[in-house]
């Protein structure tokens, strides 16, 4: 896991075959802003090297804050420091704690079809559709009835997932008993479950894990997590929690300035960004990130560093106390 405290730009002008080559590369460093340049410098001399060798890289790195390019760091303010964790503050204003080994997953809960689902009730209604046109033996028929399913399939999808879900107890009875079914096949596991203002929070207790090992990939596959959170994990080589409130979940309608808020910002534009920090927080104070529902599996067991994370988890999401998620 990489967050670094200081970010740098390299830009690169070389003439091949009759054209300029322009090449653009971020450089990051915890010791200083030198440090930074000299390895953005690194970076883009290395990738002009390998354009010109005929590698088809991307020219210039997007500036994006946490789920962008491959191989760049999170790109964010650096809020706290606990150890081998660290609190940063995400794009739009809220508190994130990342960390390193320590398993965190969130599970959405959603009234749409899973593209699985989506995908079979569409291979059924083509199927059908074809059926269709070959008892009429009319290859209008045939393709009427197709145009109808690729229209109507999603929709239909989501229909069924719905009715199924509401038979079953309702998307959150259905994340639980899947986390509680989880847990039953491993029993020595121990997880925290908390619930979120969309769905659930999992936090693995008992030991550490790799951000990128297969273990954790097949808890989030398992769970149902946010496929794009897996992804990410395994790209930022870190596990990470929104710990204050959503912005727009508390009432707060105007963005963070400067915006976008990818950091770092120009010194003249941080007043701005104080200001709005500061109305941020003093609305936030009355909101938890989450609440703690329950333990479950073999609570007696803690790994060490996973029990300081969930004590500053808990202590900055306000997980113990009876306020509002959001």
């Amino acid at each position: 896991m990489i967050v670094p405290e200081y970010w740098a730009e390299a830009r690169l002008k070389q003439r091949s075959r009759r054209r300029n080559v322009v090449v653009r590369r971020f450089g990051w460093s915890d010791d200083s802003p030198d440090a930074a340049q000299a390895h953005a410098d690194a970076r883009a001399q290395e990738a002009m090297e390998r354009i010109l060798a005929g590698e088809a890289l991307r020219r210039r790195e997007p500036k994006v804050p946490y789920n962008g390019a491959e191989g760049v760091p999170i790109r964010e303010e650096i809020v706290q420091r606990h150890g081998r964790s660290i609190v940063s503050r995400n794009s739009y204003g809220a508190l994130c704690l990342n960390t390193p080994d320590v398993l965190f997953a969130d599970i959405d809960f959603s009234d749409r079809a899973s593209g699985r689902l989506r995908a079979v009730v569409l291979c059924l209604l083509v199927v059908a559709a074809i059926a269709i046109g070959s008892v009429k033996q009319s290859l209008g028929w045939g393709v009427m009835a197709t145009v109808i399913a690729l229209m109507f399939g999603g929709a239909l999808a989501n229909l069924l997932y719905r009715l199924s879900a509401r038979l079953r107890g309702g998307t959150e009875n259905i994340a639980r008993a899947r986390i509680a079914a989880f847990v039953a096949a491993r029993p020595d596991w121990h997880l925290r479950v908390y619930r979120t203002p969309a769905g659930l929070r999992v936090l693995v207790m008992h030991r550490r894990f790799d951000p990128t090992g297969d273990e954790a990939a097949a808890l989030f596959e398992a769970l149902g997590s946010d496929p794009m959170y897996a992804r990410m994990c395994r790209r930022q080589h870190c596990f990470r929690a929104r710990v204050s409130p959503k912005p727009w979940r508390i009432g707060i309608d105007r963005h963070m300035r400067p915006r976008p808020g990818t950091w770092p910002v120009s010194p003249e534009r941080m007043p701005d960004r104080r200001r709005w920090i500061e109305g941020y927080e003093r609305v936030a104070r009355d909101h938890a990130a989450c609440r703690f529902i329950e333990a479950l599996g073999s609570i007696r067991t803690v790994d060490d560093e996973a029990g300081r994370v969930m004590a500053l988890h808990d202590e900055l999401c306000q997980a113990q106390r009876a306020l509002p998620i959001a």
